[in-house]
């Protein structure tokens, strides 16, 4: 399905008429008007082999969630030369690490489910439901919380390890100016160095 969703974005973005009948998708006389000068890149994510199989076959990049070298390394031996990497975490900037903790559980309790839960659940009634049962000492376990530089820097690492090309970092909570200046003076350098 999304191999097809893909081959259509494709299609349309050459500013060409579309008439696609597909097994999933029906387009007819689609076009796009208004086209940028190159078209955006697609980048897949995929968090294990099979879907990383079809991120290097059918994307521009591969994104993951997880410091996971062994699949960095998978998709750059089989996608084109260029293709990019990207890795995305969230960490819980805060004056202190139970603060940190606290935003984290109010503002983002699912990043604590466990396994694949959070990839087949299909509303967000249950993602809510689901996420009650997510403790703060959970939380405590898997979230960088605080601003301590250090556990910052520890916290990059894996993915710098795995060889992303790319990695972005959110933040549960509202100290983003702080974690901003922290990061520009006392985590970023030390991870460039």
């Amino acid at each position: 399905m999304l191999e097809e969703a893909i081959d259509v974005i494709r299609q349309l973005w050459t500013g060409d008429d579309i008439t696609h009948h597909g097994e999933f998708y029906t387009v007819e006389n689609a076009r796009i008007w208004t086209l940028p000068e190159t078209p955006p890149e697609i980048l897949m994510s995929g968090f294990g082999p099979i879907a990383t199989d079809l991120a290097a076959r059918i994307a521009d990049g591969y994104v993951n969630t997880t410091p996971d070298k062994e699949l960095v390394e998978r998709f750059r031996a089989k996608a084109k030369a260029g293709a990019v990497t990207q890795a995305g975490f969230k960490v819980a900037w805060a004056p202190d690490e139970d603060e940190g903790v606290r935003l984290a559980h109010e503002i983002w309790p699912n990043a604590g489910l466990p396994g694949e839960l959070s990839q087949v659940l299909p509303t967000v009634e249950h993602f809510e439901q689901a996420s009650t049962l997510v403790t703060r000492e959970k939380i405590a376990e898997g979230a960088t919380a605080g601003c301590s530089p250090e556990a910052h820097v520890a916290a990059y690492r894996p993915f710098l390890d795995a060889g992303f090309d790319e990695i972005y970092v959110a933040n549960m909570g509202p100290h983003y100016a702080d974690m901003i200046r922290a990061y520009g003076t006392d985590v970023l350098p030390v991870l460039r160095g």
